[in-house]
């Protein structure tokens, strides 16, 4: 048999960076398995933001104060804060079962899981490819980056 030249594999498989907390890890892996029902990702993704902030050391009060002294601290950005507003109000629909919006769409439980994942990129996953890049820098002769 000749050797095959994988371009492609559909489905494209899951994957979580290692980089982030287990918890955070497991909550975000699992909004992204069930995609299929939008309220199960919803609430996986905000618990998986949730599960990032209070590793941050940010532990008090509700998701939503958390969000905001995030956004104090600068651990969020200004437009990172809005932006996790507006994901934390379309989980808390499917949380806390509301009357009037019980459910999300597929597209708003795919923006709630897009942010838990740009979320753990910025705190997780470029600070962890910054780390090996300062470390590679320091160790390499000087001009000599691998």
């Amino acid at each position: 048999m000749k050797d095959l030249n994988v371009e492609r594999i559909f489905p494209e498989p899951i994957a979580v960076d290692e980089a982030l907390p287990p918890s955070a890890r497991s909550y975000l892996r699992q909004a992204l398995e069930t995609l299929h029902a939008p309220d199960a990702a919803a609430v996986m993704a905000a618990s998986s933001i949730d599960a990032m902030l209070k590793d941050q050391g940010l532990k008090e009060g509700s998701l939503y104060s958390r969000i905001d002294e995030a956004v104090s601290e600068h651990l969020l950005t200004e437009g990172m804060g809005k932006w996790a507003h507006a994901v934390r109000l379309e989980a808390n629909n499917v949380r806390h079962a509301d009357e009037e919006n019980p459910h999300v769409t597929p597209e708003q439980a795919q923006q709630v899981v897009e942010f838990a994942k740009a979320l753990g990129d910025f705190l997780y996953v470029l600070t962890a490819k910054i780390k090996k890049g300062v470390k590679a820098a320091a160790e390499a002769p000087e001009g000599k980056l691998k």
